[in-house]
């Protein structure tokens, strides 16, 4: 199996969930994206974690598992305001470029962007391919 489909090496702010899921024998992003709502709820019901931050591991989950993509670009996707292939797929690379560029500005990295106009137009077409 890829040793990019382990759960390892999650960010700091996700340290309650990671424990959670690895409790409950949830270690590759496949079996996180299948869990249901109602098992996140039940997972979490006495613990320290959150729903939230639970729902955001799952769509960060979404997106490595049909888009083959880092963590890091998942999580910006997400952060940006994509939650589906279905919204990836109705932009236009200049507006996947513009939406990641202001979140990545917001947060002041000082970094190069994840992702130019190359990158978005192949998230944008694997996408459309995978829109489930």
């Amino acid at each position: 199996m890829n040793n990019k489909l382990f759960l390892n090496n999650l960010p700091k702010n996700f340290h309650q969930e990671e424990k959670i899921l690895l409790s409950n024998n949830i270690k590759t992003w496949d079996s996180l994206l299948s869990i249901s709502e109602k098992e996140i709820h039940k997972m979490i019901y006495g613990s320290l974690g959150s729903v939230r931050n639970l729902q955001r591991l799952k769509c960060i989950a979404y997106f490595i598992c049909t888009l083959d993509i880092e963590i890091n670009e998942a999580a910006l996707l997400m952060h940006s305001g994509l939650i589906s292939n279905k919204a990836l797929s109705s932009l236009s690379p200049q507006e996947l470029v513009q939406k990641t560029g202001r979140f990545e500005r917001i947060l002041r990295t000082g970094r190069i962007p994840l992702i130019d106009l190359n990158k978005a137009h192949f998230l944008i077409e694997k996408a459309k391919k995978n829109i489930i």
